[in-house]
């Protein structure tokens, strides 16, 4: 099943896919199941469980709000940040939760004695499916349980509810025929051959089937505007991000320097401009700011540095045969969602599943194809560049200090964007023969992940997380 770049690239609030964006919607879907089924006037109180990683670092990623907030009804594509804080200041104040008060079509939300501190952490508890576990229940007057159900945030607020046994959990839910369905890169290289087509142009094809190619389209400007919105947004803050590690905000700073030195996007500078961009909406993000999960909230950053390069420094952008942005833009969101539903289908975009690498990696390898695109690589020349930049993450550990989406989560994000921009610079140097194809690559990342100890998966067990002496986890 090829997954929807409007999947990959959903719209959210930070500071974690994993952690907030997929708890907050599990949470959602649940109340507003409870609605949808006549068992809101029933309910006399709810009981939540949070296991694994969603608990070891749950209060440094937003987790608990994010479920409380989801219990009311709110959607982390709709929410504004606005609406967080007002709702999280409230609730830590005393204030009772409004069950189901956002869903649509609730007049009288019920209201509960339900805080965060009544959420259950089992943070050494692992459920059968995958690292990011919740349990959600609803009890009526009685005690008896009249609801529940259990749930898995797989990355990229990708969630599984109640899988059964033996069922992938990565699985998408997403089962529309597709044209050219692939569930390898040598399928799509192979596909692109046999209809001669680019992978934007057969990525294209895909969606068209799920919705107009118009809707498509002004979904992906969207995206964009998104992504350029959360990347100005942060340059208009100011001071330390929330959390209690005093990480400064550096890209306002950088900003204003950089205007100083270059009011042309010379190509001397592009380093330092990408540098910029993937920092400042990684702090957006840190700040539980509005952006794009792409594919993570964690590696949200990566994506729109690299876009910001396709769009400022490339001959397409600039050259005498520029083309529109929005032609841009969209061959760059296609092929990298192209790469981005191999991996997620072949391995994994969760670090509580397979490290860092799933997140930063993943979004590195899919921001160099989309760049490799739209610099004109021809398919294997776009695989290739997807194949460079995943392979140079290979092994990379998530280490949150103080189990907070900033260090060194945030510097990484610009690394890998760079490294994003010389991977597809590489691949379309030359044209032959590779030793590594994209498929062993994936394989590679997913058999890692699969050995690396759980104190590297986004727990703040291992890594800088322990190293740099510091540690705000509640666990």
């Amino acid at each position: 099943m090829v997954v929807s770049v409007f999947d990959l690239f959903s719209i959210g609030v930070g500071p974690s896919s994993s952690h907030t964006v997929g708890p907050m919607r599990a949470a959602a879907d649940f109340v507003t199941d409870l609605v949808g089924d006549g068992l809101l006037e029933r309910v006399a109180t709810v009981g939540v469980d949070l296991y694994g990683s969603l608990s070891s670092t749950g209060k440094g990623h937003g987790t608990f709000t994010a479920v409380l907030l989801g219990l009311e009804g709110y959607r982390p594509e709709l929410i504004s940040p606005e609406t967080v804080d007002r709702r999280r200041e409230a609730l830590e104040a005393g204030e009772p939760l409004q069950l189901a008060s956002a869903v649509e079509g609730v007049t009288e939300p019920l209201r509960l004695d339900f805080h965060e501190g009544d959420i259950v952490q089992r943070p050494l508890t692992l459920l059968p499916y995958h690292p990011n576990g919740m349990w959600f229940r609803a009890f009526d007057g009685d005690g008896k349980v009249i609801g529940e159900r259990t749930a898995y945030s797989c990355g990229g607020g990708f969630v599984v509810v109640d899988p059964v046994e033996g069922a992938d959990p990565m699985a998408d839910s997403d089962h529309v025929a597709v044209p050219y369905p692939y569930s390898e890169a040598t399928d799509l290289l192979r596909l692109c051959a046999e209809n001669d087509l680019t992978v934007a142009e057969l990525a294209l094809a895909n969606e068209c089937a799920r919705r107009p190619e118009r809707e498509v389209l002004d979904g992906l400007a969207e995206i964009a505007a998104v992504m350029e919105e959360s990347k100005n947004s942060n340059l208009r803050r100011s001071g330390c991000l929330p959390g209690g590690l005093a990480v400064r905000r550096r890209a306002p700073e950088w900003y204003a320097r950089l205007k100083a030195m270059d009011t042309t996007f010379d190509s001397q500078y592009w380093v330092e401009w990408v540098n910029l961009v993937a920092l400042t909406v990684n702090e957006e993000n840190a700040s539980g700011g509005r952006i794009v999960t792409a594919p993570t909230n964690g590696a949200a950053g990566i994506v729109p540095a690299v876009l910001f390069y396709a769009t400022h420094y490339t001959a397409a952008a600039r050259g005498p045969e520029a083309r529109p942005r929005a032609e841009i833009v969209a061959d760059y969101l296609l092929a990298a969602g192209a790469i981005g539903a191999l991996i997620k289908e072949k391995a994994s975009i969760s670090g509580a599943e397979v490290g860092c690498q799933g997140e930063v990696g993943s979004a590195s390898s899919m921001a160099a194809a989309g760049l490799a695109q739209v610099m004109g690589g021809t398919p294997e020349q776009v695989e290739n560049a997807a194949e460079i930049a995943m392979e140079h993450h290979l092994g990379l550990t998530c280490d949150p200090v103080g189990g907070l989406v900033q260090v060194p989560c945030i510097e990484r994000n610009a690394i890998a964007a760079v490294t994003a921009v010389n991977a597809a610079r590489m691949a379309l140097f030359e044209d032959g023969p590779t030793h590594v194809s994209l498929d062993q690559v994936i394989e590679t990342m997913r058999a890692t992940g699969a050995d690396m100890s759980e104190k590297y998966k986004e727990t703040a067990r291992g890594g800088l997380a322990v190293s740099v002496g510091v540690n705000v986890v509640e666990c």
